[in-house]
């Protein structure tokens, strides 16, 4: 999670509840001891009081908190832990994009999974992501900025990097545009906070047929083909917005159109939605102003 200073000087959390909730079922999926989250929260606010200095200023900038919880069981073994320690990682952060969006270039393939059906894709755990920085550099090497990862045999999509994926496409049988993610369903997707807010603000704005289901690349390659998709993008904490400008899959480089330049109009709106409240230059519910 993140805490801002707005203009004014004061300090912001996004949605903290769902951070909260999230790392709470992270916990139980370890078998740590869950906490109070109210408790917890709180001292996160204190410690963001008392190092409010340490938060920088302006658009784009932030402090990234990373709530951590970790066995401190006394004896070397595999088994449930009697003693656990939550605490909370602070960093300062510029902007993700200092000149702008950069969207990016992924690559597809099936010889690495990240996640999988009844295992942690669904929690924040670090068991997630050391084996996916191998991958990671190696589609470096190619040329690539992350990974798009694929799960069973019919390659259906699921995240991109650490981020939660976004396809906009016209339907093939006409109608609204459809805004589609992976379902949490199946477990092996993270419940991101900022995949939530983008599903709740384009439900309530009402422009598009929003969807949370699978997805196969086949589906993909055949809206590219057919001139229908519209634009693509990653969301988390850390970009809040990716865009997606190409997507290479057996050889083949599919494109994804850029309406605004460097970002499709959807995802420029909902930049520019979500900085706004998360720096309290929109009022709204999920803007937490700490006092």
């Amino acid at each position: 999670m993140k805490c801002y200073a707005d203009d004014n000087d004061n300090i912001r959390f996004f949605r903290p509840d769902m951070n909260m909730k999230r790392m709470n079922s992270s916990m139980r999926r370890l078998f740590l001891p869950e906490f109070d989250e109210d408790a917890y929260l709180e001292c996160i606010k204190e410690l963001c009081r008392v190092d409010k200095d340490w938060i920088p200023r302006g658009e784009g900038y932030s402090m990234y908190i990373r709530p951590t919880g970790i066995a401190t069981h006394p004896y070397l073994g595999v088994g449930a832990a009697h003693k656990a320690k939550i605490y909370a990682i602070l960093s300062p952060v510029g902007p993700y994009y200092p000149e702008g969006f950069a969207p990016v270039k992924l690559l597809a393939g099936d010889q690495y999974v990240r996640a999988w059906p009844g295992g942690t894709g669904n929690a924040k755990v670090g068991g997630n992501y050391g084996p996916t920085i191998l991958p990671q550099m190696e589609a470096a090497k190619q040329g690539f900025s992350q990974v798009l990862w694929l799960f069973g045999e019919d390659h259906q999509v699921t995240e991109v990097g650490t981020m939660n994926l976004f396809l906009l496409w016209e339907k093939p049988d006409g109608g609204k545009p459809e805004l589609v993610t992976a379902p949490l369903s199946r477990g092996d997707i993270l419940p991101g906070v900022t995949r939530d807010s983008v599903l709740e603000l384009a439900r309530e704005w009402g422009d598009y047929e929003v969807n949370e289901r699978n997805v196969t690349m086949a589906e993909v390659v055949d809206a590219v083909e057919s001139g229908r998709i519209i634009e693509a993008f990653g969301c988390g904490t850390a970009a809040v917005l990716s865009p997606i400008e190409q997507v290479r899959y057996n050889g083949q480089d599919l494109n994804f159109p850029l309406a605004k330049g460097t970002s499709g109009e959807l995802c420029a709106r909902l930049w520019d939605e979500i900085t706004g409240i998360q720096y309290g230059k929109i009022e709204h519910p999920w803007s937490i102003k700490i006092d």
